[in-house]
């Protein structure tokens, strides 16, 4: 009982963080605060999917959607990052010029 007590707590605050690092998402100063924000918010709903696992007592079935969730992620990440890194380049391109 105390346990699921605490599994509760720590997904309500996990769920408040992720809405602070929304905030960064949409308000962060540069491209790099906002890449992080989208970094945080996907740990944290990795964790989110595995206690909501544990409080259905069905971690077997989430652990795969959380590696799955880990996994696109990831790759979103490295795949804007990468188009930012292109985007600079065509930039600094465009102004020597």
């Amino acid at each position: 009982m105390v346990s699921e007590k605490l599994l509760m707590f720590f997904l309500l605050t996990l769920i408040v963080i992720v809405f602070l690092m929304l905030y960064r998402v949409i308000k962060g100063p540069t491209v790099f605060d906002r890449l992080n924000g989208l970094g945080v918010m996907s740990t944290n709903t990795i964790v989110i999917i595995i206690l909501i696992g544990f409080l259905q007592k069905r971690v077997d079935l989430f652990i795969d959607i959380a590696i799955s969730y880990g996994l696109l992620g990831f790759i979103t990440l490295v795949v804007i990052a990468k188009y930012f890194k292109v985007k600079k380049k065509e930039e600094e391109k465009g102004e020597v010029s």
